[in-house]
């Protein structure tokens, strides 16, 4: 089956490279996003998201005109949602945006068109959610139109090459949809597409997501339990790995991004009474932003009018996300606390938290602080030299919440070094 047009609704961290993948492969792409700031950024040439090669990528397909873009769907041989689905306060999927979008779509489906839903849901979102609205259209989903899930599976800072590279999973409500699917992926997939059926596809992604979120779990579990025994964990666990059946991952001041720690509640909202751990799991994960932030007070002997200077504030080392990153929450804890906390993030230097200060460079944010604050193990804070970090601070406290300092030269340097999981061993 082959594709000449494709509908993408939401043009964010999923959506935009897979609109702008597909324009690259030959495909006539319509980008559809309702925040209209988006829509003109990206007809400015401002990309709203940092993400290595897509900016050039996008910028191809736009001048191109192989990729249009507008705040409401047009016609198009498939459709592919890639919108967002946070959890609500009380930890539940929030389908609004899926729902929405499968609405949108319904005025302009017609016999023989995909629809692809690429959204992390809970089981049964295609099935009993989705489908139910395209067939408001009059046709039937599987007879008349195919309908399909497909998770995304990509990393930050690799999107573009893994949309390509990595294996893919397509899930149809029938045989044939899953095929048609396929079809299109293949137009730039070149890992291998395996198929299955909507409500196993959608499962796949949340287990992958709770796997890892329970292993995180257990190495950040592991960090308190060596602060308590006077361990260091970062040694313990390199040892334990030795063993050929054991990889424990590396703790850190917890879990962020927009899947790991979301995804696993879509499990416990289908079956909260089957799912202990994985609640057991998310709790640790969620709790490690707090017990970072008293490591940090306990290492200064409070917080109250102490100048921090707070590296990082993405979700991970060497990009630019932002999203559920439990570096925010942690500098968030130190204003509250009564901290002068002063924030550098380099991968989005407009990034802010409410009562801290933002820097826009390294030196400026150690200058005149009482302690440096590793929150987010980037590149060029791992390899910071900590006799220059104590030529610019008043204070020689350094806490390390990545174990990614080798503490003897931050202590030739003059430091107190503190390091999560890393315990004393008389305490």
């Amino acid at each position: 089956m082959r594709f000449q047009s494709v509908c993408v609704l939401g043009l964010g961290y999923i959506g935009l490279p897979t609109a702008s993948t597909l324009a690259k492969s030959g495909i006539k792409v319509f980008g559809v996003d309702v925040d209209q700031k988006v829509l003109d950024n990206l007809k400015e040439g401002q990309i709203h998201i940092h993400e290595p090669g897509l900016h050039e990528l996008a910028r191809e397909a736009l001048d191109s005109r192989s990729l249009t873009l507008s705040n409401r769907p047009e016609e198009a041989d498939a459709f592919v949602i890639a919108v967002p689905t946070p959890v609500t306060e009380d930890n539940k999927a929030d389908l609004s945006h899926v729902l929405e979008a499968a609405e949108a779509i319904v005025p302009h489906l017609r016999k023989g068109n995909l629809v692809m839903l690429e959204s992390t849901c809970p089981p049964r979102t295609t099935l009993d959610q989705v489908a139910p609205i395209l067939e408001r259209s009059g046709l039937a989903a599987g007879p008349d139109f195919f309908l399909a899930y497909t998770p995304e599976r990509v990393l930050p800072g690799h999107i573009l090459q893994e949309l390509v590279e990595n294996a893919r999973v397509i899930g149809g409500i029938d045989a044939a949809s899953a095929e048609a699917g396929r079809d299109l992926y293949r137009a730039f997939v070149d890992g291998e597409i395996l198929l299955t059926d909507a409500t196993t596809a959608e499962t796949v992604k949340l287990l992958e997501n709770t796997y890892r979120d329970i292993n995180i779990a257990a190495a950040n579990e592991f960090s308190q339990l060596a602060e308590r025994l006077g361990v260091d964990v970062w040694e313990a666990i390199r040892l334990a790995n030795r063993h050929p059946r054991v990889e424990i991952l590396q703790p850190g001041p917890g879990v962020g991004g927009h899947c790991i720690g979301v995804d696993p509640w879509f499990l416990v909202e289908a079956t909260p009474d089957l799912t202990p751990l994985i609640q057991q799991a998310r709790a640790v994960n969620d709790g490690q932003p707090a017990h970072s932030a008293d490591l940090i007070e306990q290492a200064l002997g409070g917080l109250s009018g102490k100048r921090i200077a707070a590296l990082g504030l993405s979700y991970k080392p060497n990009v630019g996300d932002l999203r559920g990153s439990p570096a925010i929450e942690i500098v968030a804890r130190l204003v509250e606390g009564g901290a002068e906390v002063h924030t550098f993030e380099p991968y989005a230097q407009a990034a802010s938290v409410g009562g801290a200060a933002a820097e826009r460079s390294l030196k400026d944010t150690l200058e005149g602080a009482d302690a440096a604050v590793l929150l987010v193990n980037h590149r060029d804070f791992v390899e910071l030299d900590p006799r220059q970090a104590a030529q610019a601070m008043t204070g020689r406290v350094a806490v390390d919440l990545r174990g990614a300092w080798e503490a003897e030269p931050w202590r030739a340097a003059g430091f107190d070094i503190y390091t999560l999981g890393v315990g004393k061993p008389d305490a």
